[in-house]
């Protein structure tokens, strides 16, 4: 009986593998079948409607990967799979578990996520701090908690004002400095750097140099970005003047990118980013030599040096930079993709460019967010610091 209801469960398993197949270009392969052990068959029906729906590629990669998170942590935490919808009392439970006090943890080994919750997230991979979560994540899967809810025509408790309280006070207990997304920006210094560690004249070298000016210069494009950019979006413009004070001098070639839908914009929207000069360059050798004229800008290349028919995901354009990174003697570690994002307006920042012509280039929202870039650079610049020095 036993083995029988194992087979039952390998076939369950195999036939949500398969199912999550049709979402191929949206999840990792080499995670379809983990995310087919974790997942319902309600839950990976919800998926593939939400691809029908429309909903984008980043969008839906992010809510696969909470739901299946979801999933693991409800099977550690109650030996059950999300109910749906989901009483508060979960919701507070999972609160509890991922934001809590170190102090009071020192006293009470009880207080947060039970040690054997979390060795079982730790041996699926799942898990890698011994500490709190951060605030933003664990709000991010509140939201695609509710997010999945809302598809499967169910209303949750997320509003609830038990779950508001302990949400904020789990926040103020589980204080914690927050962390840059690239622990250092790659200005341009450090990209003429990375570019020198790829000036070859191999094919991996002609990719790796067109990206990393490309998603420099063109206002720091997430990683995001750059694995989607397609041929399509690429509009070949009118050179431009070397120097603006002089429309007949010496002209520099020009592209624009037609963003489409990104994190900051939508799909039909008509925001798009210039490139002039070098990165322009860069990018034709790159597709010249590549011989891409259409689909995906940059594709992978095997270890022979072959060119690859599948666009780069995320995660290998954040390999790529931290590879270069590497090979041009700094440390890695310190170094991610978002780096270009920032390093792109610290250097603005530090060449005098006013903040609203560089957020026209990175498509910032947020006047907030952006600025920050430009008061750290403005303060390891300034005497304010230098005073005593």
């Amino acid at each position: 009986m036993t083995g029988q209801l194992a087979n039952t469960k390998t076939a369950e398993t195999v036939a949500r593998a398969e199912a999550l197949d049709a979402l191929d270009s949206v999840l990792p392969f080499d995670r379809r079948d983990f995310l087919a052990d974790l997942l319902t068959d309600d839950d990976v029906a919800t998926l593939r409607h939400l691809a029908r729906e429309g909903i984008g590629a980043n969008s839906l990669r992010a809510l696969a990967s909470d739901l299946g998170y979801l999933e693991a942590w409800s099977l550690a935490a109650t030996r059950f799979s999300l109910p749906w919808p989901a009483p508060e009392a979960l919701l507070i439970k999972f609160v509890a578990h991922h934001l809590w006090d170190f102090a009071k943890r020192e006293a009470d080994p009880a207080h947060g996520m039970p040690a054997d919750v979390g060795a079982t997230l730790k041996s699926q991979g799942l898990l890698r701090s011994d500490g709190p979560h951060a605030p933003a994540t664990v709000r991010r899967r509140l939201s695609s908690w509710s997010t999945l809810t809302k598809w499967r025509g169910l209303r949750g408790k997320f509003n609830s004002p038990g779950l508001q309280s302990a949400i904020k006070l789990a926040v103020r207990a589980s204080a914690r400095p927050r962390g840059r997304k690239s622990k250092k920006a790659v200005t341009a210094d450090i990209l003429a750097a990375l570019l020198k560690a790829c000036a070859g004249d191999r094919l991996v070298d002609l990719r790796d140099r067109a990206l990393l000016i490309t998603a420099f210069a063109s206002g720091g494009r997430r990683r995001s970005e750059i694995a989607s950019l397609r041929i399509e979006q690429i509009i070949e413009e009118d050179p431009v003047p070397t120097d603006p004070k002089n429309p007949d001098g010496q002209k520099l070639p020009c592209m624009s990118i037609r963003l489409g839908r990104t994190k900051t914009t939508q799909a039909d929207s008509d925001a798009f980013v210039l490139l002039v000069g070098r990165p322009v360059l860069a990018l034709k050798d790159w597709l010249a030599r590549a011989g891409i004229s259409e689909g995906a800008v940059f594709c992978g290349i095997d270890r022979w040096g072959n060119l690859e028919k599948r666009a780069l995901t995320p995660q290998a354009v954040n390999l790529i930079l931290k590879r270069r990174v590497a090979e041009a003697g700094f440390d890695p570690a310190a170094f991610s993709a978002h780096g270009l994002r920032s390093g792109y307006l610290t250097e603005t920042a530090r060449r005098g460019i006013p903040l609203p012509e560089a957020m026209q280039q990175s498509q910032h929202r947020s006047v907030q967010q952006a600025s920050n870039y430009y008061n750290d650079a403005e303060r390891t610049l300034g005497r304010a610091a230098r005073i005593i020095a």
